[in-house]
């Protein structure tokens, strides 16, 4: 638990950074209030996942060996994107005032944001495979997992991605904090795709789960 303390720590100072460095100044509300939800966040989801599924902080602690070069070279571009959400929101609504967003677009941020966290909560909490890198876990039994949420989508992990990468930018109050959230879901999509296609080919009886879960990110439309 100490680890699990430690690094959600240092995630959060890197979060501070990223947010007030370019605000320039420490009085930005929406900056605080954004910094403390997620605090909240993150300890309530970690406090949960490690009574439920407390393999899942092994799994998600580093890239392991194994994972796809492709991969590799995506995630540097991929997580390039979504930390770059958070300066551009500090140098738009910490600094410079761009978008002036009201309180109703913020609300809604974090109607996304919430969604988004217990999105990705609930998709750890059944599945223990759930590593940051693509890679076939043959030192972990991989098999597939089509419990919870993974009944409804293939890859609800992702779809809660997009959630919360379009409810930092709002919660934020920077309409061009979008746009890394927008280059961020465009590599999402490709690394879907990528996973999707790596899946079907290697793991044993996920052929028979993309007939019974025909859909990757949401119902009826992908």
């Amino acid at each position: 638990m100490t680890t699990i303390i430690i690094r959600s720590a240092a995630s959060l100072l890197i979060v501070v950074v990223l947010l007030f460095v370019p605000a320039g100044r420490i009085d930005w509300l929406r900056g605080w209030l954004f910094l403390g939800i997620l605090a909240a966040f993150v300890t309530a989801s970690a406090l949960y996942l490690r009574r439920v599924n407390p393999e899942i902080f092994i799994a998600r602690r580093r890239i392991h060996p194994g994972t796809k070069r492709w991969d590799r070279i995506l995630l540097i571009f991929l997580l390039g994107a979504m930390m770059a959400i958070l300066p551009v929101a500090g140098l738009d609504d910490g600094r410079f005032g761009w978008s002036r967003m009201s309180w109703w677009y913020v609300g809604l941020g974090y109607v996304l944001l919430t969604a988004g966290m217990l999105g990705t909560t609930w998709a750890q909490a059944v599945n223990k495979f759930f590593e940051p890198g693509v890679r076939l876990q043959t030192d972990r039994g991989h098999h597939v997992v089509d419990t919870g949420p993974y009944a409804i989508v293939r890859h609800p992990g992702y779809t809660s991605a997009f959630l919360l990468m379009a409810g930092m930018a709002l919660a934020l109050g920077s309409w061009w904090a979008l746009i890394p959230a927008g280059l961020a879901a465009a590599l999402l999509v490709l690394r879907i795709v990528w996973e999707d296609r790596m899946l079907h080919d290697e793991l044993p009886g996920y052929a028979d789960y993309v007939h019974r879960v025909r859909y990757r990110l949401l119902p009826a439309v992908w």
